[in-house]
């Protein structure tokens, strides 16, 4: 008996069917208000159409090299690895994406544990797994997209074909992608050198930007927060105290302690930070949340408004213990710095005044296990 007569499509009625079915998620893809919105339809037709249980697309950030997850859709791994994936990305370097580098075409994996090439995917409990590159017009390379299962899986001639098919429209939307990872690109190198900016102008400052936004990052991969937060805690960071341009210098310079009336004026920076962050025009919520909240109290003490509590936004209560501790440890023109084992006590005696207890806990574990980049280490 023909395939036909048992119900599959001649070639020519499957042709036309996958033929029509790209079109409408270039169409989909092309129309999308935003990029998850556009590569998702597509990533989800591979799983109707397939066996794939799951599928992701990963972009190449040219920044460092790695593959990030951009969109992804149906069931992933729930393991730690595949959350520090979804943290971190992959590097260049890992041995599938060296593979797609070198390949023209789709890889396919009935077994994950018989490869070298998918070392690691066992782990994440991948079993089956299917790999392309994604590539513009001219061959340079945008980033892979992967469908997998969770048992073994031998990917079917239809499979393959619509696998190899959807390369193109993710194409498009991946060389959209590289446009606005540029443009972002652009903003944060501005941002940073606004921060540094200001330092110049107070020496005993120098490099605290670069420092506490850095702690602040990676507080919040131990915190689990998404990409997309990262990138706003770090513009927030960046521009936190940028109103202190509106203090005048015998106060921001003062070798003293301030009196009442300079430290209401001190105090005015936060206003002036958010005011001139919010008529950037491009800085996510987020990002503002940092500049406007990190002088907040958990006690409700703080400036400028005395919010209190979680009703104090996480970013301000994330960069609030970042940004003090780093004051602590550094040298200022009115205190010398703080040993780290000093800075980590006062820290943990303001949780549930000054600071968010869960935070603290976060924190004080961060320090301690040495995950901040920060040269200073505990003794």
């Amino acid at each position: 008996m023909s395939e036909h007569a048992m119900g599959a499509s001649p070639p020519d009625e499957a042709a036309h069917s996958l033929a029509e079915r790209l079109l409408h998620l270039t169409h989909v893809a092309l129309s999308a208000p935003d990029l998850p919105s556009g590569i998702v339809p597509t990533l989800d037709a591979l799983i109707s159409d397939t066996a794939a249980v799951g599928s992701a697309y990963f972009h190449l950030e040219d920044q460092d090299l790695t593959f990030r997850v951009r969109a992804a859709a149906g069931e992933l791994p729930s393991t730690p690895a595949m959350q520090a994936i979804a943290t971190h990305g992959l590097p260049q370097h890992t041995p599938l994406l060296l593979a797609i580098q070198e390949s023209g075409a789709p890889l396919f994996f009935a077994d994950t544990a018989s490869s070298p090439v998918t070392a690691g995917f066992p782990e994440l409990n991948v079993v089956s797994l299917a790999a392309a590159p994604v590539r513009s017009s001219t061959g340079r390379l945008l980033g892979a997209f992967l469908m997998h299962t969770f048992v073994r899986h031998e990917w079917q001639a239809a499979e393959r074909d619509l696998f190899r098919s959807i390369g193109a429209t993710l194409a498009v939307l991946a060389g959209r992608l590289t446009a606005e990872q540029q443009a972002r690109d652009a903003r944060e190198a501005a941002l940073r050198a606004l921060g540094l900016a200001l330092e110049t102008r107070d020496q005993e400052t120098q490099g605290h930007t670069d420092r506490v936004t850095a702690r602040a990052e990676q507080l919040a991969v131990r915190l689990g927060w998404s990409v997309e937060r990262h990138q706003a805690l770090r513009w927030g960071a960046y521009l936190h105290d940028v109103g202190k341009i509106a203090i005048p210098d015998r106060i921001l310079l003062k070798p003293g302690l301030l009196d009442d009336v300079e430290r209401r004026e001190m105090q005015r920076h936060v206003l002036e930070g958010a005011r001139f962050a919010q008529a950037l025009g491009f800085l996510p919520p987020q990002a503002l949340n940092v500049i406007r909240d990190h002088h907040e109290r958990w006690d409700g003490a703080g400036y400028p408004h005395g919010t209190q509590g979680e009703a104090i936004s996480e970013e301000g209560r994330l960069f609030a213990v970042c940004d003090v501790f780093d004051a602590l440890t550094s040298v200022r023109p009115y205190k010398a710095a703080w040993s780290v084992e000093a800075a980590l006590a006062e820290v943990q005696a303001q949780a549930g005044r000054q600071f968010d207890p869960q935070v603290v806990t976060a924190f004080v574990t961060l320090i301690r296990e040495g995950l901040e980049q920060d040269p200073v280490q505990v003794a």
